[in-house]
């Protein structure tokens, strides 16, 4: 019997590559598209070189580019996005990358009849939430021309499974951290800053308060997510994928210093921040993808710490 394939647009990025490895394990084969613009090369080298992995060097952008290459897929994950912060500065690429590209991707997957499609949602779709924890049912309220485009892909999946029947899940990632993360990455570009302040002496500057919190999932609890729902018996719906656990920046703070094992005190920097708390409720991703996270963010931002420091 030949292997199933699974189609990973933006598979070259941060959480991709840390998903292909499972999937690697578990006998898929792998297509890779991704246009390359933030890809590790290096690594996607070493991946085709397993004789597993294929990578197609285009642009979800081009409809045409996008069902040519996903012809003889069973599975597809949709990565490829415009970061947060980068969709305010240019919303006319968010909206060509992330609304035209997820059209391209979801109608591809449709057409070809896929077994299952896994979209890269976001925790941002709430907004500023009105009660923690946050649940998969609560009040949508998207900000940013990136947030409202993880809405707008989510009805759009809604859309595809009444016309033509496509079987999907939409994660909604909290705030990503771990090993391979580049260090402009939006929210948690936090952690990586802080990091390398604390490593030359300097102390961490902090927003506000430092009492807005977030949820970092670490990737590799995230990227088990990611399978899990590529594979779970239940379709059609939104699955937080978070720790559950509001960590405020203050606290973060605290665990780096010692982590990084100096002494200093944190900057307060008076300003206003857009989202104030996060906490998932991961009630769903237990019963429904038999999920959950086993890296404590005490142990995540330790192992992060002395992964940089090798």
């Amino acid at each position: 019997m030949s292997k199933k394939t699974v189609f990973i647009t933006g598979g070259a990025g941060f959480i991709g590559l840390h998903v292909i490895p499972l999937l690697l394990e578990k006998d898929y084969r792998i297509r890779i598209f991704d246009n390359m613009s933030r890809g590790d090369r290096g690594r996607v080298n070493e991946l085709v070189a397993t004789g597993n992995v294929e990578l197609v060097e285009q642009d979800v952008r081009y409809g045409g580019a996008v069902h040519n290459a996903m012809k003889g897929c069973s599975h597809v994950i949709h990565f490829a996005t415009v970061s947060i912060n980068k969709s305010q500065a240019d919303p006319y690429e968010s909206i060509d990358i992330n609304m035209v590209g997820n059209n391209n991707v979801f109608a591809a997957a449709a057409d070809h009849g896929v077994e299952r499609l896994v979209f890269a949602s976001s925790a941002s779709v709430y907004g500023d939430p009105k009660k923690l924890p946050m649940h998969e049912d609560d009040e949508l309220n998207p900000l940013t021309p990136y947030c409202i485009s993880k809405r707008a892909g989510e009805d759009l999946l809604g859309f595809y499974q009444r016309s033509k029947g496509l079987s999907w899940m939409a994660l909604r990632f909290f705030n990503v951290y771990g090993p391979g993360q580049k260090i402009e990455a939006y929210y948690t570009s936090v952690i990586n800053t802080f990091i390398q302040r604390l490593r030359s002496g300097q102390p961490p500057i902090i927003d506000g308060k430092g009492e807005q919190s977030m949820d970092f999932i670490h990737v590799t609890d995230l990227a088990k997510g990611v399978v899990a729902a590529l594979e779970s018996e239940q379709d059609n719906m939104p699955v937080n994928i978070g720790t559950g656990v509001d960590t405020s920046i203050a606290q973060l703070t605290k665990i780096l210093i010692q982590a990084v094992g100096t002494d200093v005190e944190p900057i307060f920097n008076p300003r206003d921040v857009l989202v104030s708390r996060r906490a998932a409720d991961i009630t769903r991703a237990r019963e429904v993808l038999g999920w959950e996270p086993q890296i404590t963010v005490e142990q995540g931002m330790n192992e992060l710490v002395k992964n940089q420091a090798r």
